[in-house]
């Protein structure tokens, strides 16, 4: 038993670092119009309350025009905050003249700020599958939040085409997501 999970860590390790290298090798321009195609996406998706989103690092999605245009239309904005390790994440309302530091992962993270619970989570894609699941960073801190969170926030993955496979393999730990949005539309989890 445990070698089945030894490999499917390591088969897991190997997708990450396959998906990240996809995404990388999208050029500027192509990673521009792709990040436009899906912000004007998530429009299909009623304005919440309050609205967390993770600031676009190594090549992700930059879906910020969204999240100023849910801004400007009454949503609170915050971003996630890593309090301690293991832990489920915090978050932190942000406005865009507000000032960010990167964190001990070099994300850009509020210094200041209210902590919010966000009614809809927008989550970044290193992998994802049809069933809803998505492959992160390994750390496991979305999962851990979606699990704590009650009620729990409507789960909303944000990826490229590129990073589509059949099956991230999810563990017993893993969240499914509500809905996944990429460049060819949004896509409601049935289930």
């Amino acid at each position: 038993m445990t070698g089945r999970i030894e490999d499917n860590t390591a088969w897991r390790r190997d997708l990450r670092r396959n998906m990240l290298a996809r995404r990388m090798a999208l050029s500027a321009a192509e990673h521009a119009r792709l990040s436009e195609r899906i912000a004007a996406h998530l429009a299909d998706l009623p304005v919440p309350k309050i609205c967390a989103f993770c600031w676009p690092i190594k090549n992700e999605p930059d879906i910020r025009v969204a999240i100023e245009r849910w801004r400007a239309a009454g949503s609170r904005i915050c971003l996630p905050v890593v309090v301690e390790p293991d832990a489920p994440l915090r978050f932190r309302a942000w406005a865009v003249d507000e000032p960010l530091q990167p964190d001990r992962y070099g994300i850009p993270t509020p210094i200041a700020g209210d902590w919010l619970t966000p009614d809809l989570i927008l989550m970044p894609l290193n992998g994802f599958d049809a069933a809803g699941y998505r492959l992160g960073y390994g750390g496991g801190y979305f999962d851990r939040t979606l699990a704590a969170l009650q009620p729990r926030p409507l789960a909303v993955g944000v990826g490229f085409e590129c990073n589509r496979v059949a099956s991230i393999r999810p563990a017993a730990h893993d969240q499914r997501l509500d809905w996944l949005f990429t460049e060819n539309g949004g896509f409601r989890i049935a289930g």
